[in-house]
């Protein structure tokens, strides 16, 4: 009987690692529903609970509070205590707070809720992509952790579809548009929102073989790249251009195969004893720019207009890419302790 130790990441692809991805998975589809359906619920919440514009926006952000609060304190924890513990909370919290919104009375109840419901999700975004980064064959880690990306997308997805159907009968329902959309001409909200979500689930898609066939770090520093030309052509065009939705084809495209990149990095970058903690920090950070730009950027197209929040924007993607070439490692196909600089005494190992 051979009894040589034999890496984790070499085992083969079998149904255990087939059963944690479906769970990972089926968590991840229920956080990008979640997430999304929100916004169409606010056009329905608005006149039966009176809600202000600011409680409104308050409901909206309140799970990316949560969120951000969530993926450090669980990430943290679940380092100390496991991750089937986290794990199983987070999914539990989750359902719990999502059941009692249906009961909620007043806006403050729902924004508590919410609250709750995004530690929950951020309990499941950090400890979710480490679950299935420690278990995964190396072979296929990466495109196994790509797709939470798309799942997320199709969970994201659906929530928009089920939005549209609930509200299209409300003449009073507004629509979000984005305003690069309506400078390329999409003024119908619902065909705005469709070519929106193919494109987010054709890119998520693309990304998942990019991220087979190109090493990682080349990957995002050719997309933050392609990103910012992109942004800085569409800024140089005059408005209305038919080039410009061209544009708006490829950076839609591009940034959603990219983001597949947002599930394998982190999780791969660091050591197995701070992983979690490291997965949720980087949630988090993403979380709190998210937040922040939702409420800089109307407020910097309002004062200089289009072309300027386009240019700051490629200035942004400029900033990650100089800090992509300075400091991101290159982590495909290593096994996961030397992807995270661990030492050989800490390599997970069986015996076959």
């Amino acid at each position: 009987m051979n009894t040589s130790p034999v890496r984790m990441d070499d085992i083969p692809l079998n149904r255990f690692h087939c059963r944690i991805a479906a769970l990972t998975f089926g968590a991840h589809l229920t956080d990008g529903y979640v997430l999304g359906v929100i916004g169409y619920a606010i056009i329905q919440l608005t006149p039966a609970m009176h809600l202000t514009p600011f409680m409104a926006g308050m409901i909206g952000s309140s799970a990316l509070l949560g969120l951000f609060l969530g993926s450090l304190v669980l990430g943290w924890i679940s380092d100390h205590i496991g991750r089937q513990k986290i794990f199983t909370f987070s999914f539990l919290l989750i359902t719990l707070a999502s059941f009692l919104q249906f009961f909620a009375t007043t806006p403050e109840h729902l924004i508590g809720l919410r609250i709750l419901i995004g530690i929950g999700l951020g309990g499941d975004y950090s400890v979710g992509h480490t679950l299935l980064a420690e278990f995964s064959p190396r072979r296929h880690r990466g495109i196994l952790l790509g797709a939470f990306s798309v799942v997320w997308t199709v969970g994201y997805v659906l929530a928009s579809i089920a939005g549209h159907h609930f509200i299209s009968e409300n003449p009073e329902a507004w629509r979000w548009l984005p305003t690069i959309a309506q400078t390329i001409g999409l003024e119908d909200a619902l065909t705005a929102s469709l070519m929106l979500n193919a494109l987010l689930i054709v890119g998520a898609l693309l990304g998942l073989v990019l991220t087979h066939l190109l090493a990682h770090r080349k990957f995002l520093l050719g997309s933050f790249l392609l990103l910012a030309a992109t942004l800085v052509v569409m800024a140089c065009l005059p408005s209305g251009s038919s080039l410009t939705l061209l544009l708006f084809v490829l950076f839609s495209t591009t940034i959603s195969a990219v983001s597949n990149l947002v599930g394998i990095l982190p999780a791969e970058s660091f050591p197995t004893d701070i992983r979690s903690l490291g997965v949720g920090f980087a949630t988090a950070m993403s979380r709190l720019g998210a937040a922040v730009s939702t409420g800089l950027l109307p407020w910097v197209l309002a004062q200089w207009g289009m072309q300027v929040t386009l240019l700051l924007l490629a200035a942004v993607l400029l900033v990650g890419f100089v800090v992509t070439w300075l400091w991101a490692p290159e982590t495909k196909a290593l096994p996961l302790v030397a992807a995270g600089n661990v030492g050989g005494a800490n390599e997970h190992s069986v015996s076959v």
